[in-house]
């Protein structure tokens, strides 16, 4: 990298409670010399709150291809800039990667200042397993389309995280009803942060019982945090043959590492499946 080149900041901005922001993003927007944003109205309602006078430039999907050349030639002049998007951690869902990428190849800085993002305040509070998940965004918009897409990943057992826009919510539940099951467990995250928010585990059934008879839960920004599936549920019938076999010689301790080994399939999962079909056989 150049010295006296510019730096790129990746900066995140709130998501609905102007307090969330950070001192360092406050430093950070007044000290560069152009703020890339992805709606310069949207964005400059937060600039204004917070008195920040540096100049502002469009930057989304649409202008990405001509402004990103622009863009780094002003770094490489030696000046910074700034990249927030309309809420939250920019890239996340929003416009961003390409400005990224070209300055890697640049040899540019680039630099986070971290912050406030939707998709993780959401999985916060879901109250459902944090250690493996799967950020998807959005689905899309037409109906075979999400059902295709939801198809794909719906034996993931990582918990799923998607984006959702107001209009199609309902629509979208239905879909995960029909290529997940109602009984599938979710959090429904809506305003997060905002006056209104809601934050409202159940299941997919209950939830779309929750958001049709209210037409306040169909308006804002929402966060459907699903878990994923089962890995007991993935297992159910798919080994129960070999493990009935085992049982009938070993203990369910030793069935279920055999099994393992000879399928490859989890020894924990394996062993809960024995149990439960030891206990039926008793």
């Amino acid at each position: 990298m150049t010295s006296n080149q510019g730096t790129l900041y990746i900066v995140a901005t709130p998501i609905g409670n102007l307090s969330d922001i950070t001192a360092h993003a406050i430093d950070c927007l007044k000290s560069v010399a152009i703020i890339a944003c992805e709606d310069t109205r949207t964005s400059g309602k937060l600039l204004n709150h917070f008195n920040i006078p540096t100049k502002t430039w469009a930057y989304h999907d649409h202008n990405a291809e001509v402004q990103t050349p622009k863009l780094i030639e002003v770094l490489q002049s030696g000046q910074s800039i700034a990249l927030i998007s309309d809420a939250g951690t920019p890239l996340i869902s929003d416009p961003g990667f390409r400005l990224v990428r070209a300055c890697h190849q640049a040899g540019i800085k680039v630099s986070p200042v971290v912050g406030a993002s939707a998709a993780i305040a959401a999985l916060s509070v879901a109250g459902l397993p944090s250690d493996k998940f799967y950020f998807y965004g959005f689905l899309p918009a037409k109906t075979a389309g999400r059902q295709s897409e939801l198809a794909k990943i719906k034996d993931l057992t990582a918990t799923l995280i998607f984006y959702e826009a107001p209009h199609r919510i309902v629509e979208c539940i239905d879909d995960m009803i029909m290529v997940l099951g109602d009984n599938r467990q979710v959090t429904f995250c809506r305003e997060i942060t905002k006056t209104f928010e809601t934050i409202y585990p159940s299941t997919l059934g209950e939830l779309k019982q929750f958001v049709a008879s209210d037409a306040n839960q169909q308006k804002g920004e929402m966060v459907l945090v699903v878990a994923g599936a089962s890995e007991l549920q993935n297992h159910d019938n798919q080994h129960d043959e070999l493990l009935k076999r085992l049982l009938q010689d070993l203990s369910v301790k030793k069935a279920a590492q055999l099994a393992s080994d000879i399928t490859g399939a989890k020894k924990n999962a394996l062993y809960e499946r024995a149990l439960m079909l030891k206990d039926d056989n008793d």
